[in-house]
């Protein structure tokens, strides 16, 4: 029987379809451009592949086509009798997340591991801070985060995608210098993986090594290309440095053709997320944001996220609902706040109304209750920067400098000295 990379048995007697689903499986564990024609020529190829059928599931998913990513799950499903037990299990844990059953899919994806550890496809469920373990609401996801791939790594050896994998697990608990070294490691290996890279600039963050993070992105995005899953947050991350290293020309340049709604291909939580986040990064750090980019994000914010539900996007859209001055919209989140972390969602939406507002009193007693545990959100550390300096802001307002200091100091000691916001070097 015929084996995928990782030496799992596959129910397909054709080489092209187990060639197709390899290189499918490597462009989704990349994060690189071509899994959706990968998986098509292996379904062309071998039409009762189960497995190829969820491959072009995943592939389907981050394309944002959420109907096609269905009916191919259940495509699968109708193939599955007579499979393994690893390639049924692995078929139900899919079905599990189409039925909208994320925690339940979650728990799935652990017990399968603990059968079929380099199973990657389905493994891969529970990596990244955007994954079932990153939204899943949980206080200390990121330590579960860690102990999962450390449970994981030891299946791999030196595999350049599990290497990329445990290396942000280790970054997100705060061992910058040993990720970014496991991480050389993996790009090693594999110098196009889009994870690795991506990874890479979140360790080069936490090291506060701006100047080198921003060459060593501008050099491997030169041949990136465009449609894959990570450009758009990519091109933040290098929005984000021009920031930070005063390119403020650059840093629009890269907004307006890379990360803005309309600008990027990429997954609408990240175009969200992305926009909102560089936008109030800039407001910060002192760098006027024209009112109409705040409204033209809070209408692309309402028609992908109109209801609460997913707490990580439902903050980035309160902030753009508050920015833009659309109180009805802000409203909705506010009273409502569903999902994962949604008892997070309510008190941020209102710090943002007063944070508009300027209302800085109310804004800071909104923000103290979620900074204890804002990791339940989902996102990286960087990207949670968005509150601890939002929180810095509102301290320097009322003028309680050295609070912001301090604070800085016990939670952010790469922002000690010099925190991207306006004011503080001076505070």
């Amino acid at each position: 029987m015929l084996q995928d990379r990782y030496g799992n048995q596959m129910s397909t007697s054709s080489d092209v379809a187990r060639d197709a689903y390899i290189e499918g499986v490597d462009h989704i564990l990349a994060a690189t451009h071509g899994a959706i024609d990968a998986f098509n020529r292996a379904i062309e190829a071998d039409p009762a592949f189960a497995l190829g059928h969820i491959g072009m599931a995943r592939a389907l998913m981050y394309a944002s086509d959420m109907a096609g990513a269905k009916a191919s799950v259940d495509k699968a499903v109708s193939l599955k009798d007579g499979l393994s037990a690893r390639e049924q299990r692995h078929i139900d844990i899919f079905a599990l997340l189409m039925s909208g059953k994320p925690v339940e899919a979650r728990s799935a994806v652990w017990a399968h591991v603990k059968e079929s550890p380099r199973d990657a496809i389905a493994a891969q469920l529970n990596t990244n801070v955007f994954g079932l373990i990153g939204f899943s609401g949980l206080a200390g996801r990121e330590a579960e985060l860690l102990a999962y791939t450390s449970y994981l790594s030891p299946h791999y050896g030196e595999d350049w995608w599990m290497m990329s994998m445990h290396s942000l697990s280790l970054c997100e608990t705060g061992q910058a210098a040993p990720a970014l070294a496991l991480m050389e490691r993996a790009l090693d290996q594999n110098p196009r993986n889009a994870n690795g890279s991506h990874f890479k600039a979140h360790e080069q963050y936490e090291l506060g090594d701006a100047t080198a993070g921003l060459e060593y992105l501008r050099g491997w995005m030169t041949d990136y290309d465009k449609r894959s899953l990570l450009h758009g947050h990519l091109s933040w991350h290098e929005a984000l440095w021009a920031l930070q290293l005063g390119q403020i020309d650059q840093m629009w340049d890269t907004i307006d053709t890379a990360v803005a709604p309309g600008a990027s291909d990429s997954m609408a939580i990240n175009v969200l997320t992305d926009t909102a986040a560089i936008y109030w990064r800039a407001d910060l750090a002192g760098v006027e944001v024209a009112p109409e980019r705040w409204r033209v994000l809070s209408d692309y914010a309402a028609k992908h996220f109109p209801k609460s539900g997913q707490s990580f996007a439902d903050i980035h859209a309160a902030l753009a609902h508050a920015m833009a001055g659309d109180g009805e919209r802000l409203a909705i989140l506010t009273e409502t706040a569903n999902g994962f972390a949604g008892d997070l969602v309510a008190p941020i939406s209102r710090a943002w109304k007063s944070v508009a507002g300027q209302d800085w009193q109310t804004a800071l007693q909104e923000l103290v209750p979620a900074m204890a545990d804002h990791a339940r959100l989902g996102g990286s550390r960087a990207q949670r920067d968005l509150l601890e300096l939002t929180c810095v802001n509102v301290l320097l307002k009322l003028g309680r400098s050295d609070e912001a200091k301090r604070m800085m100091q016990m939670r952010r000691p790469i922002f000690a000295e010099r925190a991207p916001v306006q004011g503080f070097a001076a505070a």
